[in-house]
């Protein structure tokens, strides 16, 4: 069994900041991608960031310079630092882990719960 949990999200005035966390634990052996993704009402989700075990990064249409992800792989963690925050970024953030469990091979896709980030203008 796995479990991601996501924390961090929040009201925030447009400009402001905001830092995600998201931590992976349970019998995991290694992790392949670690991400974001995001999902506002009547909206399909989207990539906001991952990040690969090699330390790749990949961002969201238009995203990158404002949003910027991290890793921690010893602590199977991975942040989300948010700046200049706009009202289009209000959504429910997902974070999303690729986990090989213990005595596994094959990797499998876990989400966590989501956690709302709401910009106010």
């Amino acid at each position: 069994q796995v479990q991601v949990v996501e924390s961090g999200g929040g009201l925030v005035q447009a400009g402001g900041s905001l830092r995600l966390s998201c931590t992976a634990s349970g019998m995991i052996s290694s992790i392949n991608n670690m991400g974001w993704y995001r999902q506002a009402p009547g909206k399909q989700r989207d990539l906001v960031a991952l990040v690969t075990s090699g330390g790749t990064t990949r961002y969201g249409d238009s995203l990158k310079g404002r949003f910027t992800i991290t890793r921690d792989s010893a602590r199977n963690t991975v942040y989300l630092q948010m700046i200049s925050l706009r009202s289009e970024d209000t959504a429910v953030y997902y974070c999303n882990a690729e986990v090989a469990f213990v005595g596994g091979g094959n990797y499998y896709s876990y989400w966590g719960q989501g956690t709302l980030v709401t910009v106010s203008s």
